[in-house]
């Protein structure tokens, strides 16, 4: 017999939810084939199994939040585990016309423990507990719709279960109808879609709130001219392509400007821990890249080190593995500073909110043709405003708008990024 648990995947990591599973219970694994989809916060994560037999028992239901070394299934060789598997399931319906054995109807109790929550979540709506909850309420004659769970996710555990158990028969009566009073429970309209948040979109969500609670945000605003940029990219772009095999994009620039303005204002590339300042003395830039699950921040190390192609390469390499859910967790840890681009949305301004533990982000937005001032005639430009959000706790006005500044005037003088590359 071999127990599949959950594996040890990083050190900020100690749970994870079941996405989804890829065998069921009965059918034949063979060793190292994916069993089971994990999700964390930040990736998704395959286990696998590590013997060969068939897969007797599933201890953890889709959507069900489990602990790092918590044991999750049952795989046993295949001569003991696939012969009992299917004889439990056929013979409860044919054991059920015989009243001569008032025992054999307790048999069938056993195998229905894996169909259970299927049976039980369509029946109770949105209900979500753990198999050994629902096992104690069925030996108990409990109505799951009427435990109040204790977490916040209204996730049923053992301890609800024996808690309500434990509560006078008069007083608990009169609680039940309360329950379907919520407003998830008693959406009936057809207008209203219900979807529970999944984990990664819960952690972006906490960790963005966090943010704002424990950090001076504020932000500055520029506009760029985008003219000579475009023209360097139109004139070097086929020379480009051919001797890199891939086009010359807006973020290489920017990554190298940002770059270069962090080195002169390094308490931009810092961190804060405890009454300490971290000044960094190196330059890993996360990109913002949006995916179905939501937005993840994967890093491109040592950007001060690549050339525009490298730099070009890496984010597209990564951005790949992050819409088809491939991005180890070594591509998303680290980052010194954050890049987001709001413009290929159309985003026209924004006030981006910082990434984690760093102390500043820059938001790029849409180009947009627009009327300016050059050297006192009207000219029609394509122009781009940034944002850079910042940390007030160390950053301070002055090195918030020369940073600033110094990216505008890098990318309106193209020249200079690469004569600095």
């Amino acid at each position: 017999m071999a127990e599949i648990k959950v594996p040890e995947l990083a050190e900020s990591i100690t749970e994870g939810t079941i996405a989804r599973w890829v065998k069921k219970v009965g059918d034949p694994v063979e060793k190292g084939e994916f069993i089971v989809e994990l999700e964390t916060d930040k990736v998704n994560a395959e286990i696998i199994s590590e013997e060969a037999g068939v897969l007797t028992q599933i201890l953890a239901e889709e959507g069900d939040t489990v602990n790092v070394g918590q044991t999750i299934a049952i795989v046993e060789p295949a001569a003991g585990g696939a012969a009992p598997t299917p004889a439990p399931q056929a013979e409860p319906a044919k054991e059920e016309p015989k009243a001569e054995q008032p025992a054999q109807p307790a048999q069938p109790v056993q195998p229905q423990a894996q169909a259970a929550p299927v049976e039980e979540t369509s029946a109770g709506g949105r209900i979500v507990a753990s198999p050994a909850a629902r096992r104690l309420a069925r030996e108990k004659g409990i109505d799951l719709a009427a435990i109040s769970p204790v977490d916040p996710q209204g996730r049923i555990r053992v301890q609800d279960v024996a808690a309500h158990a434990a509560q006078p028969a008069a007083p608990a009566q009169p609680a039940q109808p309360a329950q379907p009073k919520s407003p998830i429970a008693t959406i009936d309209d057809s207008r209203v879609t219900v979807e529970r948040m999944s984990r990664r979109r819960q952690t972006i969500a906490k960790r963005l709130l966090e943010v704002k609670q424990n950090t001076a945000m504020l932000t500055t605003f520029n506009e760029i001219d985008m003219t000579n940029v475009m023209e360097l990219r139109k004139r070097k772009q086929e020379q480009f392509v051919k001797e890199n095999g891939i086009k010359l994009g807006f973020m290489s620039f920017f990554t190298k400007a940002v770059v270069a303005a962090l080195k002169k204002y390094p308490y931009v590339n810092a961190q804060i821990v405890g009454n300490e300042i971290h000044k960094f003395n190196f330059y890993d830039i996360g990109i913002a890249v949006s995916t179905e699950e939501g937005l993840v921040v994967p890093v491109v190390r040592d950007a001060d080190r690549k050339n525009f192609a490298e730099i070009e390469k890496e984010i597209a390499e990564l951005a790949q593995k992050a819409r088809e859910k491939k991005l180890a967790l070594s591509d998303l840890q680290g980052g010194t500073f954050t890049i987001t681009n709001g413009g290929v949305f159309g985003s026209l301004m924004s006030t981006p909110i910082i990434n984690g533990t760093q102390v500043a982000i820059l938001g790029m937005h849409a180009i947009v043709n627009r009327p300016v001032a050059i050297n006192g005639q009207v000219e029609i430009r394509p122009m781009m405003y940034v944002a850079l959000s910042y940390d007030h706790r160390i950053i301070d006005g002055k090195d918030s708008v020369g940073f600033l500044k110094t990216v505008k005037e890098l990318i309106e003088n193209p020249e200079d990024l690469l004569l600095n590359s």
